[in-house]
């Protein structure tokens, strides 16, 4: 029978066992040849020379070329037996750290075989996990293939043998799973290639001609037994080109959709109440938040959703440029809703939109007459009496302006004419949730989604094309710089004293100072004890000690108040606080009632105490990047110059470190970004994942492979002008359709 893409992937397995065939399924998830061939190699071993070994941690798995420096038989009494055991101790010469092996042996002719594998001078490969021992770096368990032994008897044990030379000068180093080595994979991929009769080309020649692209053999040819290096980029410049494609496709066929589907154009009607609400500002506009008002008022005017995200700085005025586009709405005869992520951001929104329109919050018994609208606040923590007014005039359209938590997103909210939903920080709300507010409205609702410093997910999004984009870089006047330090208690464990004294100092001059913890308490073993820590999944390396636990809210409002800031206001604040709680608290330190506000990521966005100068952050390196300068937006509000202290026991060089340093270097979020989507990776582009902890692409880099995309959105738009339905690319279309079908093709069916 034929060998194709679709022939089951014991095919070309060969004699291994039933064991390891499963170990393909279960652990890599490689079931056909096609999936085989699509396994692609995550790096290259050049067996001409020693490979460079650096920042080896401990776990790490490793796979190189390099050669035996030490080899020792060494006699020893089996305790278990008491019998003569033998050990044979080698020493791995690389291009970075040397590495001990250890083999063991129950007798001499046993150790003898090991003894001559890893003769002195002896090259070749070896696979094993990094460790140590007594200050030394090890290879533990190395599994090795012995360049130059051929068939010999010493060579037929490691399995790999001369499979290594048989691929020339780059040997591939795919992704492995226990149980199964890289040569096993290599072997099978050889032997795919060799007997696949036919790999469908999905790419048309002109295509292909016009963007430099290979064709799929050719590629799958150069990928896994490349002569050169040039090999290798053109064949991944292939792969990542059709997987953009593949995606743009799938995107722009659904933008085309949307604007399909159509949504209610709100031109403003006669403008009266923005009209009045322009008239009452004490200050001019940015030329900013200007030219994104225009861009925002041409998308409202349309009969299709706007779909756009908004990216500033903190402080940047945002908030105001989503209240004159909710305001357009209202004049428009239709209703805007504004989700916030927290209920201490809502109520702030709340009383920052009412204090802005001033008498124009007063109004609002006929929404668009131009009397004024009336504002609602819907949270979780209220009460059923607390909510049938607000509910009532939500539904009955009295209310123009809707603010709110998750608690917009129940059934018994309903609107009247929902036309505009603004989503604050996005990034904290997952695809189902905004679809569950966006659901509410009898025809598709304009959208618009903020946000400070956009997360990996909304850079990956921002450059696929998904959302159009305004950027506000200027700060309105009266924003100071704020100085951002590392207290690196690694090293300067002293330091601490000398924060508290800042602390003190800041105070001393009749200004506040935040000091923000990780955790809320430390009972390791309560539950909800974080409040929305912001991490990278794959943290810094494995660590041969434990770290101390992180800062708690609770304990250390007690170690300050008894210690180093005895004497001072200090206040408590953290997610699991009653809503009553919590709002008196913030009110109180906004009234300069308190001196310190000890608080968990709570006051992350929408917090605006412009007398507050100062915050420490303890155990900074537990907090992403995008969380840290968003934390520190919180000061230097009023003008005057702010101070961000980032304490932390993560040591130099570590990721934590160089996540914090980032940080420390510039107040540029957008280059924040940049660094945090390098660390963290794109998310989950299509699918509902929201925290940039996996990703569903499977080539592609947003930030490396930013031209290919691009060049890639032109090429679907040109495809899908010339046919819709892409009946002239079937190979394409049948992708295509397996995207959209597909679970990872959530975010499209919900956005």
């Amino acid at each position: 029978m034929a060998i194709t893409l679709d022939s089951p992937l014991t095919a070309v397995l060969g004699a291994t066992t039933p064991a390891k065939r499963k170990k393909f399924a279960d652990g890599l998830g490689l079931h056909t040849v096609g999936d085989l061939l699509r396994h692609l190699p995550r790096r290259y071993l050049e067996t001409g020379s020693l490979s460079r070994v650096d920042n080896l941690r401990i776990g790490q798995m490793l796979c190189v070329v390099g050669e035996i420096a030490e080899c020792d038989v060494k006699t020893y009494k089996d305790r278990r037996t008491g019998r003569p055991a033998y050990r044979v101790e080698a020493v791995l010469r690389t291009g970075g750290p040397r590495l001990r092996m250890t083999f063991f042996a129950k007798n001499q002719g046993t150790a003898g075989w090991h003894a001559r594998r890893v003769a002195v001078g002896n090259r070749g490969v070896f696979l094993g996990k990094a460790d140590r021992f007594r200050d030394q770096w090890q290879l533990v368990n190395p599994a090795m293939t012995i360049f130059g032994m051929g068939d010999s008897d010493d060579a037929a044990e490691d399995g790999g043998a001369q499979d290594v030379l048989d691929f020339g000068p780059l040997y591939p180093i795919y992704p492995l799973t226990k149980g199964v080595e890289t040569w096993d994979v290599a072997r099978a991929v050889k032997f795919a290639l060799d007997v696949v009769e036919e790999i469908p080309e999905r790419l048309p020649a002109a295509l292909r001609g016009e963007y430099d692209v290979i064709g799929i053999r050719q590629a799958y040819d150069d990928v896994h037994r490349p002569e050169d290096r040039d090999q290798v980029g053109r064949a991944h410049h292939r792969f990542r080109f059709e997987e953009a494609l593949v995606t743009q496709l799938v995107l722009g066929r659904r933008r085309r959709a949307v604007r399909a589907q159509g949504a209610t154009a709100r031109t403003g009607g006669d403008g009266a109440l923005l009209g009045a609400f322009d008239a009452t500002l004490p200050f001019e506009l940015t030329a900013g938040q200007v030219e994104v008002g225009a861009q925002i008022e041409q998308d409202l005017a349309q009969p299709h959703p706007m779909n756009r995200l908004l990216q500033g700085e903190v402080g940047s005025g945002k908030t105001l440029v989503a209240l004159r586009a909710m305001l357009r709405v209202v004049d428009s005869g239709g209703q805007a809703a504004l989700l916030a992520p927290t209920e201490v951001l809502a109520q702030q929104h709340y009383r920052s939109i009412v204090t802005m329109l001033g008498d124009l919050a007063l109004g609002g018994t006929i929404f668009g007459s131009g009397a004024g609208t009336r504002v609602e606040l819907l949270t979780g923590s209220m009460t059923k009496t607390q909510r049938t007014e607000p509910l009532s005039r939500i539904a009955s359209g009295d209310a123009g302006i809707v603010i709110g938590t998750h608690a917009l997103l129940q059934d018994q909210v309903m609107f009247a004419d929902l036309g505009l939903v603004v989503v604050d920080e996005q990034h904290r709300f997952g695809v189902e949730q905004r679809a569950a507010l966006t659901d509410k409205a009898a025809a598709p609702p304009h959208l618009l989604v903020m946000t400070a410093t956009p997360i990996p997910r909304t850079v990956a999004m921002t450059v696929f094309g998904d959302l159009e984009t305004s950027t506000l870089s200027e700060l309105p006047a009266g924003r100071a710089p704020i100085q951002t330090n590392v207290v690196p208690l690694a090293e300067q464990p002293g330091w601490i004293g000398r924060v508290w004294e800042r602390v003190r100092e800041e105070v001393g001059k009749g200004h506040q100072v935040y000091v923000l913890c990780p955790r809320i308490s430390g009972d390791e073993a309560e539950a909800g004890q974080v409040d929305a820590v912001d991490l990278p999944d794959e943290e810094a390396p494995a660590e041969e000690t434990p770290r101390p636990p992180a800062a708690a809210v609770e304990e250390t409002v007690a170690r300050l108040g008894e210690g180093p800031l005895n004497g001072l206001r200090i206040g408590c604040l953290h997610g699991r606080l009653p809503a009553d709680e919590k709002d008196a608290t913030m009110r109180a330190f906004a009234a300069g009632e308190l001196d310190v506000l000890v608080s968990t990521t709570v006051i992350e966005v929408g917090v605006d105490v412009h007398n507050a100068t100062a915050m420490v952050i303890l155990d900074a390196d537990r907090f992403g990047i995008s969380q840290l300068h968003q934390l520190r937006g919180r000061v230097g509000r009023g003008g005057l110059p702010g101070l961000c202290l980032l304490v932390s026991h993560a040591e130099a060089a570590t990721p934590a470190r160089e996540r914090l340093d980032a940080v420390a270097s510039t107040t540029d979020g957008f280059l924040l970004s940049r660094v945090d989507l390098e660390q963290r990776r794109e998310g989950d582009v299509l699918g509902a994942s929201q925290a940039g902890r996996r990703s569903s692409l499977e080539n592609l880099r947003v930030l490396r492979d930013e031209d290919t995309i691009v060049a890639a959105r032109t090429a679907a738009e040109g495809l899908l002008d010339a046919d819709a339905d892409l009946g002239q690319v079937p190979g394409l279309a049948a992708a295509v359709r397996d995207l959209e079908q597909s679970q990872q093709a959530e975010f499209v069916d919900k956005s």
